[in-house]
């Protein structure tokens, strides 16, 4: 796990986008994890400049939505694949037939599930995943509790998600108390993850994350095992980390050749 701690949002947005647009020279047809909440919103935002700006080509990637909520009728505007169309696919010029998510109105979610599953799979597994972190250190929907091992499947918010959601909607009372979610086992067979935490509301879960147990009780800390993760953060999310000196000092002295 790398932890970089950089002055402030744009910063972040920029290394992410370096990172993204690094694996598409390589590799032009990359399969790319989707987050949506606010913290991937400014790498967005960037990619569809670099893309405006640079000719950055999506043409032959396909992403995967990291998660849905359960029952918004299609084309609501907070459901995560229309947030993901309109903040970030239609920026750019990639094939809509080429982005996935969860089908939170299906009438077998098991089997919903399942197929997702599959369609990742046969999609050759996600080259990166772009990822939040909750004030309660859930990735995806992945709340406190869940176990490290699990796949794509239907969760129940914990109220203090659906408060912290609520102002996305037009009330707490619209908030949907059902999301389906990629698992924390499938998020772990993604080949690089990049999580992105802001400001010092989100300070003690990354503190858990990076350097607490890897417990249930929090979600993300499952990221500990995963051989390639960047952890992207301001100056607030980093203010509770106790190796804070060393991380910016392990970043300031990385090998160029290394990459994010």
């Amino acid at each position: 796990m790398e932890i970089v701690i950089l002055p402030g949002v744009k910063a972040i947005a920029a290394l992410a986008a370096d990172a993204i647009a690094a694996l598409l020279e390589r590799k032009p047809d990359a399969v790319l994890g989707l987050a949506t909440g606010s913290s991937p919103l400014p790498v967005y935002t960037e990619l569809a400049l670099r893309h405006e700006r640079d000719g950055l080509d999506f043409s032959r990637v396909r992403g995967f939505a990291l998660d849905e909520y359960v029952g918004l009728p299609a084309g609501h505007p907070e459901s995560y694949r229309e947030v993901i169309r309109r903040e970030f696919t239609e920026r750019v010029n990639i094939s809509p037939a080429n982005v996935h998510s969860p089908d939170g109105t299906a009438a077998d979610i098991p089997e919903a599930c399942r197929a997702y599953e599959d369609a990742i799979r046969e999609a050759g597994g996600v080259d990166l995943q772009l990822l939040g972190v909750g004030t309660d250190g859930h990735i995806g929907f992945n709340e406190p509790g869940s176990s490290l091992a699990s796949r794509t499947r239907i969760k129940t918010l914990i109220e203090q998600t659906r408060r912290d959601n609520a102002r996305f909607f037009g009330s707490l009372a619209e908030v949907p108390h059902h999301v389906l979610t990629q698992g924390l086992g499938t998020i772990l067979e993604a080949r690089h993850v990049i999580l992105i935490a802001t400001g010092a509301q989100k300070a003690q879960a990354v503190r858990d994350l990076v350097e607490g147990p890897v417990a249930a009780i929090c979600a993300a800390s499952v990221l500990q095992l995963h051989p390639h993760a960047t952890i992207l953060v301001d100056e607030a999310a980093a203010s509770s980390l106790r190796l804070g000196d060393y991380y910016r000092h392990s970043y300031d002295h990385k090998p160029a050749w290394q990459g994010l």
